[in-house]
């Protein structure tokens, strides 16, 4: 699912406020990583990553690998944040209601 530009900056504005619920570090991006970020998307399908200095990997790169693995889209990347969407499946949360 590609997102369109409108729909990419009110995700940018939405993820502006979060703080990082997940962090990168040396061992990059690994099967812990990815079930935690799986986990947190469907519950709030709007997740902001930081990757620490000691990673091997740069924000672009962790993030696209990170989507990539987790089959979401990359909203947004910031020097060493970035911010990753995906539909959640489940029916008992509040989803976003893109425009």
């Amino acid at each position: 699912m590609a997102l369109t530009g409108a729909q990419v900056k009110q995700l940018r504005s939405m993820a502006h406020h979060l703080n990082p619920a997940i962090i990168i570090g040396k061992s990059d991006v690994n099967e812990g990583t990815v079930e935690q970020t799986v986990a947190y998307l469907e519950k709030h399908e709007l997740v902001k990553c930081s990757v620490l200095d000691g990673s091997s990997l740069s924000a672009r790169e962790a993030a696209e690998e990170l989507a990539e693995r987790c089959h979401a889209e990359v909203v947004q990347v910031i020097g060493r944040k970035f911010s990753l969407y995906r539909e959640s499946s489940r029916k008992d949360i509040e989803k976003i209601k893109l425009v």
